[in-house]
């Protein structure tokens, strides 16, 4: 028996949102159904409109008198928007998938934290910000092996691939980014830069991980490598593109681990891995809540 795809939203007609909407005509529990910009003029909603979506130009006060055409709302806007839309999102009863910083709901890295149990009661979820995406997993494969006590990471993207939102929020990045590599990562602290690299032709996506950890042996520090490969692994079944820069290196009680992000070229560019790798977290992620979705409305 094939499964009923549950429809979805999307707010934000920018480069997030139409790449977003590409990935979701390929899964096979999710449907794009609306997209919701503010600009009636916007590339993104005139690429809905010749795929068939139904577009809404005015925000989220227009799609109030469609909201039964979508079950999961994803947000793709900027941290302020999402502030302001969150509240009446939950009033509709709608199943928020949030790819700002803004935090309104609790993180969520899809290899880590991602589950059907812990997200059937959530009605907003935090894909923290493309550079969370990327190194909360290494953090996390650490902290699983021994207790991290420092944490920092440095995302280099093309500037290329920062739009507008990306730029208003490099904030929220930096501050969200740090709060998820404790949060989920299991870092005691944490630090977060961001550097847009102007240069041409324009870069992948690049995090360098720095871990402090509180101990270290010849068997701590391959039960480490081990737990790093088996992270990449998983980050991989969702987005093809990530991978070791080089290998892992533990020395002194820090482990450095360079990883790259290729994007799919979807709608943006391959070197575009920073939005790429978020949009590829937040498909990943409706696919969990689709599929509880569905299973509570059998059971019912």
């Amino acid at each position: 028996m094939v499964q009923e795809k549950v429809k979805c939203a999307i707010i934000g007609s920018g480069n997030i949102g139409t790449d977003l909407m590409y990935k979701l005509f390929r899964s096979d529990q999710l449907e794009p159904s609306v997209m919701i910009g503010i600009d009636p003029k916007s590339k993104g909603l005139a690429k809905a409109r010749e795929l068939g979506l139904l577009t809404i130009d005015n925000g989220i006060d227009g799609f109030l008198d469609h909201a039964d055409k979508a079950e999961i709302v994803f947000e793709a806007t900027s941290a302020k928007a999402h502030a302001a839309n969150a509240p009446i999102l939950k009033e509709l009863g709608k199943k928020a998938i949030d790819l700002t910083p803004a935090a309104v709901g609790p993180f969520m890295v899809p290899s880590v934290s991602l589950d059907m149990h812990n997200v059937e009661e959530l009605d907003n979820v935090n894909m923290v910000t493309c550079g969370g995406q990327a190194t909360v997993p290494i953090v996390k494969a650490i902290s699983d092996v021994v207790h991290v006590e420092y944490a920092e990471i440095v995302a280099s993207i093309s500037s290329k691939s920062a739009g507008p939102g990306t730029r208003q929020n490099i904030d929220e990045f930096t501050e969200t980014t740090a709060k998820a590599l404790k949060d989920v990562g299991g870092a005691d602290d944490s630090k977060a830069i961001i550097i847009l690299n102007p240069a041409e032709p324009p870069i992948l996506m690049r995090n360098t991980i720095y871990a402090k950890i509180a101990e270290s042996s010849a068997e701590i520090n391959e039960e480490i490598l081990e737990s790093l490969n088996k992270m990449q692994a998983v980050v991989q079944s969702y987005v093809k593109g990530y991978r070791f820069k080089t290998d892992p290196v533990i020395k002194d009680n820090v482990v450095t681990v360079a990883v790259e992000v290729e994007g799919n070229g979807d709608f943006l560019p391959k070197y575009s891995g920073n939005l790429d790798i978020i949009t590829s977290a937040a498909v990943k992620t409706g696919e969990v809540i689709a599929d509880s979705l569905v299973t509570k409305g059998v059971s019912q």
